[in-house]
């Protein structure tokens, strides 16, 4: 029989939430997506007194620099995202319920319900080691090929899970690779359509 779940904080460099079967919204990059001259000089003049707001003027400037498609953009590569893709989609039903999720050239957007006993860390490990194994093969390279950190965020409630359907399905539009979230081809609303 299961133990039952204990929600808990953990620590890299980014604060980590598990909880359990609470939908959770993750964000996860290329290893070279965001260099780290370039987080500095735009986070530099960030000095907001209220902690809430700065972090969320962070998550703004660091979002904003992701869809500017900084790095070797390798899921620009069809071929690569598509085993992302079918990375992420391989246990939907199983080992979490996925909701929504996009795949960008340089970082990809989840948003997924863990299963019992399965973790958000566990699910993440196993998307990344497979995908970056598989893409570092059909790219003809070795080494890192994620950052090894991701942001990850608890969903509350109905809106929240709403908002981040719709942040994650219309990131391509706001990055301005197309003009209806529909025709991004790696994607939850172009599965849809």
């Amino acid at each position: 029989m299961a133990t039952p779940f204990t929600p808990y904080w953990h620590r890299r460099n980014l604060p980590h939430f598990e909880g359990g079967s609470i939908p959770q919204g993750v964000t996860f990059r290329l290893h070279d997506s965001l260099p780290q001259e370039k987080i500095a000089e735009m986070t530099r003049h960030i000095l907001l007194p209220d902690k809430v707001a700065a972090s969320r003027e962070r998550i703004r400037i660091f979002n904003q620099l992701l869809d500017k498609g900084e790095g070797a953009v390798w899921l620009k590569n069809t071929a690569v995202a598509e085993i992302v893709q079918n990375s992420l989609l391989f246990f939907d039903g199983q080992r979490y319920s996925l909701h929504a999720w996009v795949i960008m050239p340089n970082h990809v957007h989840a948003l997924f319900t863990p299963m019992e006993e399965w973790t958000v860390a566990k699910i993440l490990h196993s998307w990344k080691s497979f995908s970056a194994r598989e893409a570092n093969k059909i790219l003809g390279r070795v080494g890192e090929f994620w950052q090894r950190e991701y942001f990850d965020r608890a969903i509350r409630d109905e809106q929240g899970f709403n908002t981040a359907v719709e942040y994650i399905e219309n990131n391509p539009v706001k990055a301005g690779l197309c003009q209806l979230a529909g025709k991004w081809q790696f994607s939850s609303a172009f599965s849809r359509t």
